[in-house]
């Protein structure tokens, strides 16, 4: 009974500091102190919650580690008039009545080619959402498609560490679960197209009287050599190369163009990766050409790491292994993944995490998933069409927090307009319930054969 005290107060927290304006890392922080209060009442040691929090904490490293460099490369692409140049040409070349249609395509390669949603934001998200405020476009329609396409990568690229971790976690080939994700999302995809370009019909951009373009070149040196540093991560990423030494590459080579084209010197450009870019408070482009910097990761990173350790709370006192019993109940196929999603929702909240939701998930459905003799695609699947996308409806989830706090957006304005992340699971429930209560899970009760990570076969069911 405690337990469901302690998460319905935590989710009235978030609401709340959410409602409130409130940095989401305090009633974190408060959450954290309930549940190790929680663990201590069930017999576990001071010194073993400590411990609980910080190996949790600790899995967080990594994630870090992008957030850094999501700061810098969005400072130095403004420095070095990147962003204001890929605002330049595309507002000059692009069709203006498809504009929120190409923001969610373009979004949408770009984070295929590099597997990653906040370093498709951090790079070409800044850009668009740029040349929304420009053109008039409603802003939140604008990062709604973008953090919409940002995702349609993060799901389904083979470059992507939450397709990895998902292939890891169920034993599962990724490219086989790859192409499992495109059968599954090629509806949605076709329903989110006609959606923005409804919107793109509607709320074209506004390109007549807008001085932005005569602004930037006023301002910057504009020509073919500052797209370099994003063309040179996109090519890096064909050859798949690992995103953090592709972003690295990326950085140094927009430091050469801020300090040789730009004319910034050594100290403003370190500046600007540190701090974020920023421009003459009597500039006309300096309410909207700014930001970025390491230090605007700091809250994102504090909220990451707070969410890990309860996390690892959550993970050794096994609170949550009664919720089992929940899905436990399922007797269909489509009960199954419905409960799956519900569980994604459940760990997308506490958790705050896109990997931990996924995590948790999977740790919380797989036995039953086995009991019903549901092979391991069927469950990479599900949490492929849940948990990754359900992360980034959540406003205070990480997978949300980061994209909206890059855009300068607000963290529920986008979440009408994200259709992408809504139509995936939809669809899919619904397609399920469509194929048949009992033999959804029939058609899966044969031996079937999948591929673990070494290359050997092994029997389910």
């Amino acid at each position: 009974m405690d337990l469901i005290f302690g998460m319905l107060f935590s989710f009235i927290a978030l609401i709340w500091a959410v409602y409130k304006n409130i940095f989401i890392g305090l009633p974190l922080v408060l959450i954290l102190f309930i549940f190790a209060f929680l663990a201590w009442k069930r017999g576990y040691t001071l010194k073993e919650i400590v411990q609980m929090s910080y190996l949790g904490g600790k899995k967080s490293f990594l994630v870090l580690e992008i957030f850094v460099l999501i700061g810098a490369i969005t400072g130095s692409w403004l420095a070095a008039g990147t962003v204001p140049g890929i605002v330049y040409y595309g507002i000059k070349y692009m069709p203006p009545q498809f504009f929120v249609l190409f923001v969610f395509l373009l979004s949408s390669l770009v984070s295929f080619l590099l597997g990653t949603a906040l370093g498709t934001v951090g790079t070409i998200g800044v850009s668009l959402i740029l040349m929304a405020h420009t053109g008039n476009v409603n802003l939140d329609l604008a990062a709604g498609a973008i953090i919409a396409g940002a995702y349609f990568g993060d799901r389904c690229s083979p470059m992507s560490s939450s397709a990895h971790l998902v292939a890891s976690l169920t034993g599962t080939d990724i490219y086989e679960n790859i192409k499992n994700m495109f059968k599954t999302g090629g509806i949605p995809l076709l329903l989110t197209c006609g959606f923005y370009l409804f919107f793109s019909a509607i709320k074209p951009l506004n390109i007549q009287e807008n001085t932005i373009t005569e602004e930037i070149i006023n301002v910057f040196e504009i020509s073919w050599l500052v797209l370099l540093p994003a063309v040179v991560i996109l090519v890096l990423a064909l050859w798949k190369v690992d995103i953090k030494i592709s972003m690295f590459v990326s950085i140094l080579i927009a430091l050469v163009i801020s300090l040789s084209l730009q004319n910034n010197d050594f100290f403003a450009n370190l500046g600007y990766i540190i701090m974020g870019f920023n421009l003459p408070p009597d500039n006309t482009l300096a309410p909207i050409i700014k930001g970025g910097g390491i230090i605007s990761m700091v809250k994102p990173s504090f909220i990451v790491f707070t969410s890990c350790c309860l996390t690892g709370i959550f993970e050794k006192t096994g609170m949550l292994d009664n919720l089992q019993s929940f899905i436990n109940k399922a007797r269909y196929r489509w009960q199954l993944f419905a409960m799956t999603g519900i569980f994604s929702v459940l760990t997308s909240i506490f958790g705050c995490s896109q990997t931990i939701a996924v995590v948790l998930t999977n740790q919380l459905v797989e036995k039953t998933y086995k009991a019903r003799k549901v092979d391991q695609y069927n469950l990479a699947l599900d949490l492929e069409n849940t948990g990754i996308v359900i992360a980034a409806l959540i406003p205070w989830n990480i997978a949300a927090l980061v994209p909206t706090t890059t855009l300068n957006v607000s963290p529920v304005g986008f979440l009408p307009y994200a259709v992408y992340l809504y139509f995936i699971p939809l669809f899919n429930l619904i397609s399920l319930k469509i194929k048949g209560d009992s033999k959804g899970l029939k058609a899966t009760g044969k031996k079937i054969l999948y591929k673990m990570p070494n290359n050997r076969n092994y029997k389910l069911g």
